[in-house]
């Protein structure tokens, strides 16, 4: 007989300390979180938080993938777990009468002839038309203007069809800028109209404007003084 407390270690999730559920593993360290748990730590960094490697520089969920077969493991050790989490999914939905989604029906997976590898399945897939990757650098404000905090996730992916206007309208709600705070975008010397798309950008200023992949756009924030009475 194995005591359970011997395997906890093993078979908890390191950001909520819980049992894994839906069990995902990193593919760039192997270390392994619930899903949930690792997907919301993503949104605002793109680091393993147990070993802190950079897991991508700005789609960390590429690199993850669920781990069915630990996941299995896991409700097979711990007793009645399985059953509280459907019974709790079940009646999440059920208190906003939403319909409960039916459980995933596995994909067979090809015989091959040697030793059998693990599977992972993939967790996210991007849409294709996201072709571009931006960072998004923040340049400061005009002073006496308040204190305006940076983005906390500056990586973002987005069509190539996207303008410097929609980039604005992004910063403005997620920074929750006042109408009358002008926003002024800049890619390496050039300061940007609102009607040119990012893609038009990467191709007329080139390869001065991409670091490690990413199209970099710095952004400053001017707010006109109130005037006085």
């Amino acid at each position: 007989m194995i005591n359970l407390a011997d395997l906890t270690p093993y078979i908890l999730c390191s950001i909520c300390k819980g049992y894994f559920i839906d069990a995902t593993t990193i593919t760039e360290c192997l270390h392994t979180f619930c899903k949930s748990c690792i997907v919301r730590h993503f949104y605002y960094s793109n680091r393993c938080p147990k070993c802190n490697i950079v897991v991508h520089q700005t789609q960390p969920l590429y690199n993850i993938r669920l781990d069915r077969q630990l996941q299995d493991i896991v409700y097979k050790l711990v007793v009645n777990l399985e059953e509280r989490e459907k019974k709790q999914m079940h009646d999440f939905y059920k208190e906003r009468g939403l319909e409960v989604p039916k459980p995933a029906v596995p994909q067979p997976v090809p015989v091959s002839r040697g030793r059998p590898r693990k599977v992972l399945g993939s967790v996210f897939r991007i849409p294709p038309e996201l072709d571009i990757s931006i960072l998004l650098e923040f340049i400061g404000a005009n002073e006496g203007t308040g204190n305006f905090k940076p983005l906390e996730k500056k990586f973002v992916r987005v069509s190539g069809e996207a303008t410097i206007g929609h980039v604005e309208k992004f910063l403005r709600r997620k920074m929750d800028l006042d109408p009358t705070c002008q926003v002024d975008i800049i890619c390496g010397d050039h300061l940007l109209e609102h009607y040119q798309t990012l893609r038009e950008i990467r191709q007329a200023i080139g390869e001065s404007a991409v670091q490690d992949g990413l199209l970099v756009l710095h952004y400053g924030l001017v707010v006109s003084p109130l005037p006085v009475a």
